[in-house]
Parts: structure tokens; C-alpha cells; sequence
């Protein structure tokens, strides 16, 4: 296949370029970024012109831009639509990280940067396929690209663009690579994702901070209640005691789970990994279950009161909290949303305030294995690593993916490199140069399975 010989032979060009990508601080979620958010949009765009598209824009949007591309080689040939983002999670703390964050660097055979994995690296392996392609002439079905700067905060803006541009987004298949596989021997495609409601609370106690040898013990302190609010939120089971969390959960099977067993996991190389002497989830169910199957409670972050270096007697005026609930099929995020809002209140002891500000939330979504766009991509991972890949449920989020399967009518392949190790979200993110380069040639390999299922 010349597409991968051209590849082969230009893998070092394709590296560098990520490196000069993963150099830009494009954190969405920080405004003092937003303009190195644009930069990476900037240089998204040129790459796409220098791949040979017909055409590319920035649409720009009340938050950050969208990169759309297309190439369109005859309107009866089928269309893939890929997409991806360019945005990256805040790196703090930085000095966590053991190299700075948006200076890349390689040791071991991996890439550490922060968006080396989330998604730069894996996002960046479709335009370095499709350049391939195009450069050898090898393209063999309509390609079209939108890439997005606001994935990390939620995607906020995507659903305008995508329900005022269905026709344009028209396509056969959606593309995307943002999850992982079991590891490198054993290669898997994602069909299921959880949802996600995301929320910020604050406890208000005194008007003020106050001393707290003065005022101890005579009036509530908001960390002191948060944290038994909080710990109120789940019982000794690891069962979410909100009214109505679970009343619309899916339950799969037996059968279900046991097909789900089938994927190689071993808990002690788990618990290794993470250096914990034991796992911990909602009791009846597995670990892989409890991250594919069940839906979750966690504080993302907890402050409030005296931080600082040394010792501070205060008794603080407010505290605060970040909270993710990670959603299975058939629940929905607004209406847990508002349970959590009503619930998280009236549990509230009259001594504080309490309010709850929702931020950003999006549906679980399953997808079909029995579709030519899951076949050929089983295919192409068989090609390229010799194994036919497991289906598998990733704990993750991506919203999109119900936004596109209710407004485009199409079941995405969530054909992810990743590793559950690549530390996303975390200091130390980082990707395998197997990974990113074995994802190029698995993605050329689906090109050609897909156009000749089409067909």
C-alpha cells in the first residue's frame, strides 16, 4: 500500500510537527490561554492546507474556533468525518510534572507533554493518514474533518454548529480517536461511553473568615459541612444516596457481563500500577463494571479556608467543591443535574447556604458492532496488529457522541490508541511513538476496508 510506504518513510516529519503542536499551551479551560488556543487552531489549519484539502476554515464560534476541512473526491463515494480536538486539560500542578508541561520531550519511547494523548497526538495521526493518502493518491472515499478548541470545557458551542451544519457534516461514518486500548498486545475498540454531570458547589457559613479559637465550636464551619454533605452523597456500599439516581440506570445481563469478562484484566497489576494496596467501587460489581458499567460520584476538588505555607487559625467563611457523576445509557444528565441540585440542598444543616452551580454535562452512548464502519475497522486493527480487537466500555466521557448519533443520524467508531497509563488529565500525560504511529497505519488500513464495504 504506497499510503503506508509514504508514511514509513516520512515518520520523523509526522513526529516533529506533533512536537511543535504540543509546544502550544492551548488549554481551553483558562482564558489567559485563549490566545495560544487560537494559535493551535492556526496551525491545525495550515497542516490541512499543506495535506491538500479543497478547502478549510476556522468557524469561528462565541467560544473558541472549530477547524473544518474536507476533501471531496466524488459526491457517490462514501464519506468519512473525523473528529477530534485541539484543546488540552490545564497542567497544573506543574510541579508535579517531571519535564514542563508544553515543552515535549521523548524518553522511553513515549511522548510527555500535556495533550500528547488527550488529543493532540491521537487527533494529529488522522491528518498525518489523510496527507498520506492524499500524497500517493490513494484516497478512496470522501474525507472531511472538524476539529474542535473546547472538548476539555464541554463542548459547549459544538451543538450550534453541528445542528446549523448537518448537511455539510453528512457522512457515512464519524472517526474518533480520544479513548484507549486494552494495551498494546491487545488491541480494542471503544462501543460504550458514560455520561457526565459536572457541578460546583459552595458551603457559606460566617459572613467572614474567623479566628477560630474565638469562634470554634459556637458556629459551623463550611468545610467541616461540606465534607460531611459530601460524605453523605454514598453509603457504606458505594451506592449513590441521591433520590432517583438510579431509577432509569441500565442493567445488563448476565450474559452481557460475562462477555465483558472475557477482556484480559489482571487486579493485581491494577493495584500495582496505581500503588494501592486495594480496589475500592460499589459493592456486587467488577472493577472493569464499576468503570464501564455503573454510574459514578467524585470530587474532582475540594478548598477552602488557610492553604498557605505554615499555620493559620482561621475558621473559613466559605468552602467549595468541583463533583463529577459519571452517567450510564438511559439516564440523563440535566435530570441528574437537578437531582443533585435539589438533593445536595436539602441536606444542608440550617447553619449555612448553599449553592450549586451546574457546568457542563452530555449523555452515555452506546455503538453498534454490526455496522460495515465497526467491521472495517475491526479489519484495519487486524491488519495492523495482527489481532482482532476486543469491543470494550470505556469509563470516560466524550458528549458528542450522543450529539452526533441524535442530530447526524450516524454511529461514530470510537477507534481510540490510547493506554489507561498515559496518564491523561495528570502530570506526566504521555503517548508511545507505537501508539502514534501504529494508530496512522491502522487508521490508512481503515480507509480502505471502509470504502470497499461501501461500495
Amino acid at each position: 500500500m504506497e499510503a503506508i510506504q509514504h508514511f514509513e518513510s516520512n515518520k520523523e516529519n509526522y513526529l516533529s510537527e506533533l512536537l511543535e503542536l504540543l509546544k502550544i499551551p492551548s488549554v481551553s479551560a483558562d482564558s489567559k490561554f485563549a490566545g495560544d488556543v487560537r494559535k493551535a487552531a492556526e496551525y491545525i489549519k495550515e497542516k490541512f492546507e499543506a495535506a491538500g484539502v479543497d478547502k478549510v476554515e476556522l468557524v469561528e464560534t462565541p467560544g473558541h474556533p472549530i477547524v473544518y476541512a474536507e476533501k471531496i473526491i466524488d459526491p457517490s463515494y462514501p464519506t468519512v468525518l473525523v473528529y477530534g480536538h485541539y484543546d488540552v486539560q490545564p497542567a497544573d500542578p506543574y510541579e508535579l510534572w517531571d519535564s514542563p508541561p508544553f515543552e515535549p520531550v521523548i524518553k522511553n519511547d513515549r511522548i510527555y507533554a500535556r495533550g500528547a494523548c488527550d488529543d493532540k497526538g491521537q487527533m494529529y495521526m488522522h491528518i498525518k493518514a489523510f496527507e498520506s493518502l492524499m500524497k500517493t493518491n490513494s484516497l478512496t472515499c470522501n474525507a472531511k474533518f472538524m476539529i474542535e478548541g473546547e472538548e476539555e470545557v464541554g463542548s459547549s458551542h459544538l451543538e450550534t454548529f453541528v445542528k446549523e451544519n448537518r448537511e455539510m457534516l453528512a457522512s457515512d461514518v464519524i472517526l474518533i480517536s480520544d479513548t484507549s486500548i486494552i494495551s498494546n498486545d491487545t488491541p480494542s475498540i471503544c462501543v460504550g461511553l458514560r455520561g457526565l454531570s459536572y457541578v460546583e458547589v459552595e458551603v457559606t457559613g460566617p459572613n467572614r473568615d474567623l479566628h477560630s479559637g474565638v469562634y470554634g465550636g459556637a458556629v459551623a464551619n463550611p468545610i467541616n459541612v461540606l465534607s460531611k454533605m459530601i460524605a453523605s452523597l454514598q453509603d457504606e456500599n458505594g451506592h449513590i444516596t441521591i433520590p432517583g439516581f438510579y431509577d432509569k440506570v441500565e442493567v445488563l445481563s448476565d450474559e452481557q457481563r460475562a462477555e465483558m469478562a472475557k477482556a484480559p484484566f489482571d487486579l493485581e497489576e491494577f493495584k500495582n500500577d496505581l500503588d494501592i494496596a486495594a480496589e475500592q467501587g460499589e459493592a456486587g460489581f467488577s472493577t472493569m463494571e464499576r468503570t464501564g458499567i455503573r454510574p459514578t460520584l467524585d470530587v474532582n476538588g475540594i478548598w477552602g479556608g488557610y492553604i498557605g505555607e505554615g499555620a493559620k487559625t482561621v475558621l473559613p467563611s466559605k468552602a467549595h467543591a468541583k463533583i463529577s457523576m459519571r452517567l450510564v445509557p438511559h439516564q440523563d444528565s440535566d435530570e441528574i443535574t437537578e437531582m443533585f441540585v435539589n438533593h445536595f440542598k436539602s441536606i444542608a444543616p440550617k447553619s449555612v447556604k448553599v449553592t450549586v452551580k451546574p457546568h457542563h454535562g452530555g449523555e452515555a452512548a452506546v455503538v453498534s458492532t454490526e455496522s460495515a464502519a465497526y467491521q472495517a475497522a475491526s479489519r484495519a486493527f487486524e491488519e495492523a496488529w495482527g489481532k482482532t480487537p476486543i469491543p470494550t466500555r470505556d469509563g470516560g466521557s466524550i458528549p458528542i457522541v450522543a450529539l452526533f448519533q441524535k442530530e447526524l443520524k450516524v454511529d461514530p467508531i470510537l477507534m481510540g490508541f490510547g493506554l489507561d497509563s498515559d496518564a491523561i488529565h495528570s502530570p506526566n500525560e504521555s503517548y508511545g511513538l507505537f501508539n502514534y504511529y501504529k494508530g496512522i497505519e491502522t487508521i490508512l488500513h481503515f480507509y480502505r476496508f471502509f470504502s470497499e464495504l461501501e461500495r
